[in-house]
């Protein structure tokens, strides 16, 4: 039950980040900003995740998730409030940075709860409820900002937010006693050096990869709200074509176990990534509400795989004792990409527009599949 319980509560907070991202970039645009300074903007998320992911991940692996999946929930409330109290492009920066700062614990301690809940033989089967519940965040948090937007506007809509993410907190402390401790002994990070770590050829292009493949989820995220509001679709319409994404994401996840086993993991993300990259390459040459909603869902086909796929990937190859650490190395690679891909790329479609950016996506996908071609696989 418990791992129910974790799930939920990730839906609801994670479904709250990701309505803030929305969120933040059409307030941004609505505020004037430039297609450049969204692309900053979405990079804010990303620069405390990039500083502090491994630290936040030796802290895990010393004290346990309790701790810090409520300290990042508590934080997701103050930053998503901020924008409430001060709607201005500052504020926006000041929330975005926040909201990373916060995501930091959250993210990595939540990732090492679900995978050690009910030991290894459990692993893939949680990993797979806590992708689902990450999925219908997905496509919760889009829809449900949209709506806001359209009907309260965008000030109503971070206050909502921020009463989410306040229950989600409040429930999370009745059940704090009951998140197991930490599985290793503090001194267990000191053996050796993340360095020496690394030097393991198999982790080293499973945290490459899963870079790659929850890259493709963000910058879907931030290309997105740029290109509907560049065609003149609402916040509404918008919110569906991305919930479109994140369902068939949901979708996927359900039979992910299923997969995972008959083709092991890095086969299943060489495929993902294959079909990801397709649908980006032919996303921009659509305009109709329909058919952009139909090209998101095969897009949330394939990197519905993505996030789960390059956890297990990297837990799977985790050092005995090490692996919230390594997690916080996954997770400060994806951010690094999260900070690097959005604010080089929103440059860059500002200068020649975002349907190449669109393509230079799908080879971005095509390089992480040929990555994890190079992987052997693991079997659930």
């Amino acid at each position: 039950m418990l791992i129910w319980f974790v799930v939920l509560l990730c839906f609801l907070t994670f479904g709250s980040f990701i309505g803030v991202r929305v969120l933040v970039s059409l307030h941004a645009l609505n505020l004037g900003a430039s297609q450049a300074t969204v692309g900053v903007l979405v990079a804010a998320f990303a620069v405390f995740p990039l500083l502090l992911s491994v630290y936040a991940g030796r802290i895990v692996d010393r004290v346990g998730a309790a701790g810090p999946t409520v300290i990042g929930t508590v934080g997701f409330v103050g930053a998503v409030l901020i924008p409430w109290f001060f709607p201005t492009l500052p504020a926006l920066y000041l929330a975005a940075s926040a909201c990373g700062l916060a995501l930091v614990f959250y993210g990595v301690a939540t990732q090492q709860l679900v995978a050690t809940l009910n030991g290894p033989a459990a692993r893939s089967r949680n990993v797979s409820y806590y992708a689902i519940g990450i999925a219908a965040s997905g496509f919760a948090g889009p829809v449900f900002v949209g709506y806001f937007i359209d009907h309260h506007g965008h000030r109503s809509a971070y206050l909502a937010l921020g009463v989410l993410l306040a229950l989600a907190s409040i429930a999370l402390r009745f059940v704090q006693r009951r998140v197991p401790p930490a599985s290793a002994p503090a001194h267990a990070a000191a053996k050796s050096s993340m360095r020496d770590v690394l030097r393991a050829r198999d982790l080293r292009l499973s945290i490459m990869v899963a870079g790659i493949a929850v890259a493709g989820i963000d910058l879907y995220t931030f290309y997105m709200p740029i290109y509907g509001h560049g065609i003149k679709l609402s916040a509404t319409q918008i919110g569906y074509v991305m919930g479109a994404q994140a369902l068939a994401a949901l979708l996927v996840r359900v039979v992910m176990p299923r997969l995972t086993r008959r083709l092991g993991d890095t086969r299943l993300m060489m495929g993902a990534l294959i079909i990801a990259g397709a649908a980006f390459l032919v996303f921009p040459a659509f305009e109709g509400v329909t058919l952009l909603i139909l090209i998101s869902f095969v897009l949330g086909l394939g990197l519905g795989c993505g996030q789960p796929l390059s956890m297990l990937m990297v837990y799977n190859r985790a050092p005995q004792g090490r692996a919230g650490e390594v997690l916080g190395v996954r997770f400060t690679v994806i951010n690094f990409m999260h900070l690097v891909i959005p604010a080089t790329f929103g440059a860059l479609s500002a200068l020649i527009g975002i349907a190449p950016v669109f393509a230079a996506t799908a080879l971005l996908m095509w390089v992480g599949s040929a990555l994890a071609a190079r992987v052997p696989p693991v079997r659930a």
